[in-house]
């Protein structure tokens, strides 16, 4: 702080752009990562990306009965939910820290 109690501009702004270059930088850490799901007992697994792309489905042959497909459709989606859940909580914990740093700047209230 300058004297009489005002906020150093150029301070504020440098600290701005280093909160959002590590917040890119997580983002991009995230988008590289990949999380698992599953269910049905592991009879489908999903993985996606910390930023929820889905990037894989393998479904064990067990699962597969013609005469059902809508368990097996249930399934799909609740691994790739689960999955979905894991990027999520990566999320968080790579942006979160990010995010409640960035709440402390004047104007930036997140």
């Amino acid at each position: 702080m300058i004297p009489g109690g005002q906020p150093n501009m150029q301070q504020l702004l440098q600290q701005a752009q280093k909160m959002q270059q590590d917040f890119a930088r997580a983002q991009q850490e995230l988008a590289a990562t990949e999380v698992d799901g599953q269910a049905g007992g592991g009879l489908v697994k999903a993985t996606v990306t910390g930023s929820g792309e889905l990037r894989g489905l393998v479904i064990d042959p067990k699962a597969v009965d013609p005469e059902d497909t809508e368990t097996l459709a249930d399934l799909i989606v609740a691994a790739v939910q689960a999955a979905n859940d894991n990027a999520q909580q990566l999320q968080q914990a790579k942006l979160g820290p990010l995010a409640q740093g960035m709440g402390g700047l004047p104007g930036l209230g997140f």
